[in-house]
């Protein structure tokens, strides 16, 4: 797969990939959500708290604890054209994956109809990582595993605080 030419494939997911970078498609879409009250600015709220989890815990104890390297892009003839910056972080588990996870499935549980369209690019970012050749299979499918367990402790907490003034 790393070797098989895709040019169209290869910017798109590059430039996905490097999109979700700090969460910032996530942030953009809590952003959207918290301009509209009720539901969709609780999802919001859902969805950056389960980001938050999940970047703490990837980023600050699953890198560390693990110390995974990165693939050797040449090795396995990634080509060039779907390179991103290769992140000086160790690999395991996929940070990326597990914080657009964890915002999809927050977001999702709070807000239905927004769940598919969001899996959906949870699951595109998944495989950008892989495509531009910066995480193995298995870094993505922890990440995934992470950020769905980060937006159930994200939703468990928002569910214990008191209900917002005037509701």
């Amino acid at each position: 797969m790393a070797a098989t030419p895709t040019p169209t494939l290869d910017t798109s997911l590059r430039r996905l990939s490097r999109a979700a970078n700090h969460s910032k498609i996530s942030f953009g879409v809590a952003a959207a959500l918290a301009l509209v009250p009720g539901r969709p600015r609780r999802a919001a709220l859902a969805g950056v708290g389960a980001v938050a989890v999940a970047s703490a815990t990837a980023n600050l104890l699953g890198k560390r604890l693990v110390r995974r390297p990165r693939p050797d892009r040449e090795a396995a003839r990634v080509v060039v054209g779907r390179h991103v910056r290769m992140p000086d972080s160790a690999s395991f588990p996929s940070g990326h994956t597990a914080s657009a996870v964890a915002f999809a499935t927050a977001v999702g549980v709070v807000l239905p109809p927004a769940a598919v369209p969001l899996q959906v690019l949870a699951m595109a970012v998944g495989y950008s990582r892989v495509h531009t050749g910066v995480h193995y299979p298995g870094d993505v499918a922890a990440g995934a595993v992470l950020g769905i367990a980060s937006a159930a402790v994200s939703l468990v907490a928002g569910a214990s605080l008191p209900p917002a003034r005037g509701k």
